[in-house]
């Protein structure tokens, strides 16, 4: 009496899993070519290395808590300063309905090519993180993320309340900054980021996509980041970065949106000697 429930359970799982098999191939044969288009339109012919070790490392977890905020974090192993450093990281996310979700350029003046921030999941998929390096070589780091729904999923606040915030933002820096050593800052924008994908249950409509689609970064009036998005980033963009502080120098940022609108925000920094 107890094997056959057992048993059952067993065969509708495997049923499951027969069933399931020849979609979930084809998923990942269309995400597969979607990526050799997206290559091919971002680097033609270059040969991308795949042996990130050392160069470059992506952060994501396995199976997203909420599909429409998975924390990414992208992370260099070459310091800025060197002769041989990241120029450009590329954030492709293959299952994506916009798959290149955003671009960061970077210069020595960032002390540390690193970048965290938020992103939408619309299902289960590839996350890639390809550096272009200052001696022109493509480095490609990886990770298989299980979420769904991410870039569909209704807004987190209500509409009306998220608009009335909008371009609102907090720059801070984490630390005592000291002269000449990188130090990590955080950029928070209020915005809604509407995909465009997400229905409205009352009225069935898709509002009209409006989203961040720039960033730029400065410190003393040199570049230090500068940022190509779209709506794969979550509502609310958030952005961990880093830059190199001298005796004293202001921390500037400007965003635009979609609908061309610029915000800007500064900060006053001074480090130590």
């Amino acid at each position: 009496m107890t094997t056959f429930p057992r048993f059952l359970g067993a065969s509708l799982l495997i049923l499951s899993g027969l069933l399931a098999g020849p979609a979930a191939a084809y998923d990942l044969k269309a995400q597969n070519e979607r990526w050799e288009s997206v290559r091919k339109g971002l680097f033609a012919d270059r040969p991308i290395s795949e042996d990130a070790s050392g160069v470059l490392e992506l952060e994501a977890p396995v199976r997203a808590f909420d599909a429409a905020l998975v924390p990414v974090a992208i992370r260099s192993r070459l310091p800025q300063a060197s002769p041989r450093h990241v120029r450009k990281v590329w954030l492709v996310i293959d299952g994506n309905p916009s798959p290149v979700g955003a671009t960061f350029s970077f210069t020595p003046d960032s002390g540390r090519a690193d970048i965290e921030t938020r992103v939408r999941i619309e299902e289960y998929t590839h996350v890639r993180a390809i550096a272009e390096l200052s001696d022109g070589q493509l480095v490609m780091a990886k990770r298989y993320v299980k979420a769904s729904g991410g870039c569909s999923a209704p807004a987190g606040k209500d509409l009306a309340e998220a608009l009335a915030s909008i371009g609102k933002m907090k720059l801070k820096v984490e630390g005592e900054p000291v002269a000449g050593k990188p130090i990590l800052a955080q950029l928070l924008v209020s915005h809604p980021n509407i995909s465009g994908l997400a229905i409205d249950q009352l009225t069935r409509l898709a509002p009209a996509p409006y989203f961040v689609r720039s960033v730029e970064v400065s410190y003393g009036g040199k570049p230090v980041l500068s940022a190509d998005v779209d709506f794969t980033i979550s509502e609310n963009p958030s952005f961990r970065f880093y830059f190199v502080p001298k005796a004293e120098g202001e921390l500037k940022v400007q965003v635009v949106d979609s609908k061309d609108q610029k915000f800007e925000s500064a900060l006053a920094v001074r480090s130590q000697l």
